[in-house]
């Protein structure tokens, strides 16, 4: 798959995410299990292995939920909760 139609999606994706309700994190959070549910390994890896360059025509949602794979872990929302409500949620 081309740069181009990654980054479009990983946008598209993060677009959706923004207008979400919560935190910076728990869109971040979305944004990469989104990605690690939906794409295909080999697009995750395509993405986390684009150069710095390809990485800056991300919005900062996608941009982070892509370092985020890049370190190899997906923040959990359940850890991002306010408190009250009930773990798993």
């Amino acid at each position: 798959m081309l740069p181009d139609k990654l980054i479009a999606m990983a946008n598209q994706i993060g677009q959706f995410f923004a207008t979400q309700p919560g935190t910076e994190t728990e869109r971040v959070a979305g944004v990469a299990g989104h990605l690690r549910r939906f794409w295909d390994p080999r697009m995750r890896a395509m993405v986390v292995a684009l150069p710095e360059a390809e990485l800056a025509r991300l919005n900062p949602l996608p941009r982070a939920a892509v370092a985020v794979l890049a370190q190899g872990a997906t923040p959990r929302i359940a850890e991002t909760m306010p408190e009250g409500l009930p773990q798993g949620f």
